[in-house]
């Protein structure tokens, strides 16, 4: 399993149904549960962002549920992999 940060913005109509947010929230952790994916963390976000979450799963699971999700049409997304400080010392222990 791999951990990755995704960054949730809300379109047009994700604002106008901004009310039932939670609960898409919610259904998202149920989905990407069912991928294989787990919901470390979910977060409500004020600046760039209108959510944070992070995850865990493989790159493939984690990306059909982001693509589930954005197809809803309510939210768009970047999504990142990210590395523990231990799995970076292992990365970078064969830099010369």
């Amino acid at each position: 399993m791999a951990t990755h940060i995704i960054l949730v913005n809300f379109t047009d109509q994700g604002v106008k149904n901004v009310k039932t947010s939670p609960d898409r929230v919610e259904s998202f952790t149920k989905l990407a549960g069912e991928l294989g994916v787990k919901v470390e963390s979910a977060f409500y976000t004020v600046g760039s962002f209108d959510i944070v979450l992070v995850v865990d799963g493989t790159d493939e699971s984690v990306a059909t549920a982001v693509l589930n999700a954005a197809a809803t049409g309510n939210v768009r997304s970047q999504t990142m992999r990210a590395f523990s400080v231990d799995q970076m010392r292992e990365i970078v222990s064969g830099v010369s």
